[in-house]
């Protein structure tokens, strides 16, 4: 299939298609006309890519989990994409750290506008000088 069927198969738009074969996640032949073309596993590919992008890994990390789905006896690469799987959940669970400090860090701050707003709604109106 082309470029623009596997695009309204899997709704990822042709660019990012372009950007997963740039990165080696995604293989085609060409066409004597330099079309790309595409098998009609590449729709399962582009979703599990879809899903680990999802999953917040980057493409640098998915094209070592992917060698996991390629080669799937394969011990060697099993453990490898373990080890960065298990990577990439260590880095968000740092990532949900650094989140959850940021917002108790701005509730203290939204408590002390709200104490700062209590404050200025019970003062009394500035009297205006005379002159």
């Amino acid at each position: 299939m082309r470029i623009g069927e596997l695009s309204k198969r899997t709704g990822v738009s042709p660019r990012s298609l372009r950007y997963y074969e740039e990165q080696g996640l995604l293989t085609s032949s060409r066409s004597d006309a330099g079309q790309r073309h595409y098998s009609d596993t590449a729709v399962q590919r582009v979703s599990l890519i879809r899903q680990l992008f999802d999953a917040g890994m980057s493409s640098r990390v998915i094209a070592t989990v992917l060698p996991c789905v390629d080669v799937p006896g394969d011990l060697g690469v099993a453990e490898e994409t373990f080890t960065a799987m298990m990577r990439e959940r260590d880095r968000i669970d740092a990532d949900i750290a650094h989140l959850i400090e940021a917002r108790d860090a701005l509730d203290v701050l939204i408590r002390a506008n709200s104490r700062h707003r209590a404050e200025l709604s019970t003062a009394p109106e500035p009297v205006a000088p005379s002159t």
